[in-house]
């Protein structure tokens, strides 16, 4: 952990001690209404509609939550978002019977709404409580953050539920969810951006997104991976529990087992991408390459200490490659406009990754979880090369141009 930083920054320490109570508590919910929903119905569909409305709201709040976060003061809107998401989080102790299944269905939406409104409201808030210079060592932070809610909330929060029952998971998520809000109470966020805008700047905001898009290749690059990259994820996302459970005969513990390999991965990339100083795009495509090898690999493991390993590799090449793709958008879109932009980027992904989970889970019926995985291994690697293809093309046809000479990323 790099203690130096977090002394430099105190403002997004709060933030990112926030996210992590925040991650925490969202995870030992989770994991106690997924076992709680297939102790009450029995049926995989009800816990693929649920993971389905944990997804879909981005559809229509991404891009709500990133026009906010550009029109409003930041740290009102996380504050709201998370105080209201307490009410819906303690909802589920009111689930005793089939009956009160919709009960989870609603709530599971409008926290799932809640967060994305929160997420690209967070993202945005970053570069306004850092100085520029840090911008490259806090991206390794949030890939650490992500790696800590894995341990201790993936993990951690299924043996909780398993020795105390899910009602004691519910209550620390809602608790989290006010702690997390007075963390951020104390936040002291600069006045610049984030403020209502008049509606004659309307046009203007969506023209000058438009000018930023056309002028810097690795945004372009980026959004082109974003529309690319979740369509492969989705697999790697559904086969997790499948290793656990039908290939190793795990069990539960084993989907935790394979989450803290996750998060264990995210943690230890921070000490290569905390180094990373240049070519942010060409590391991101060789970590996306590595992952896609590690993920074949995993495809054919035999044991389940390998298996562990593998699922390790690949979090730390994801870790390391999103550190890259964040810090290189951070660097290239204007504070003013980062809202919306991340709002925009949270929407396409999760949207095309909820789609991707859904016809995973199908293939599953036809397709061995191993051959699934290798397709899903080989399709990393493609994509890899394509993006890399596509921006050297990119790179040779802007030459000598203004604004690539301008460009800051490469």
């Amino acid at each position: 952990m790099n203690f130096s930083f977090f002394k430099a920054e105190p403002q997004y320490r709060k933030l990112f001690v926030a996210g992590v109570v925040n991650g925490v508590g969202d995870r030992f919910s989770q994991v106690a209404m997924l076992t709680m929903l297939l102790q009450l119905t029995g049926s995989g569909l009800a816990v693929g509609v649920t993971m389905a409305l944990r997804v879909l709201p981005f559809l229509v709040f991404g891009p709500l939550g990133g026009r906010l976060a550009d029109r409003f003061a930041r740290k009102r809107i996380l504050i709201i978002t998370d105080v209201v998401r307490v009410i819906f989080a303690l909802s589920f102790l009111l689930v005793n019977s089939k009956e009160d299944i919709w009960i989870i269905y609603v709530s599971s939406f409008v926290l799932a709404a809640g967060e994305a409104i929160y997420a690209p409201t967070r993202k945005a808030s970053i570069p306004q409580l850092i100085k520029k210079e840090h911008l490259v060592k806090v991206n390794p932070m949030e890939q650490v953050m992500v790696g800590i809610v894995l341990i201790g909330g993936a993990f951690s929060g299924g043996v909780v539920s398993y020795l105390f029952g899910p009602n004691i998971s519910f209550v620390f998520n809602g608790a989290s969810f006010l702690i997390a809000a007075w963390l951020i109470s104390s936040i002291v966020f600069p006045e610049t951006v984030g403020e209502k805008r008049p509606n004659h700047e309307e046009t203007t905001h969506f023209t000058m997104l438009k000018k930023i898009l056309l002028a810097s290749v690795p945004l372009q690059i980026i959004l082109l991976g974003e529309c690319l990259i979740p369509l492969i994820n989705g697999i790697d996302n559904v086969l997790i529990s499948v290793y656990a459970v039908k290939i190793f005969k795990l069990g539960d513990m084993g989907v935790g087992l394979f989450y803290g390999a996750l998060g264990i991965g995210l943690v230890l990339s921070f000490v290569i991408a905390n180094r990373l100083k240049r070519n942010f795009l060409l590391i991101g495509f060789l970590c996306l390459m590595l992952e896609g090898v590690s993920l074949v690999l995993l495809s054919q493991s035999r044991y389940i200490m390998l298996a562990f390993l593998f699922f390790c590799s690949t979090a730390f090449m994801a870790g390391i490659g999103n550190t890259c793709f964040d810090t290189v958008l951070m660097r290239e879109i204007p504070d003013k406009h980062q809202g919306t932009m991340f709002g925009i980027i949270a929407t396409i992904s999760n949207t095309l990754l909820g789609i991707s989970m859904f016809l995973a889970g199908g293939a599953l019926e036809f397709i061995p979880p191993r051959t699934l995985g290798l397709v899903g291994g080989l399709s990393f690697i493609c994509v890899s090369i394509l993006l890399a293809l596509v921006f050297m093309m990119k790179k040779s046809q802007k030459g000598d141009h203004p604004v690539w000479r301008k460009n800051r990323c490469e």
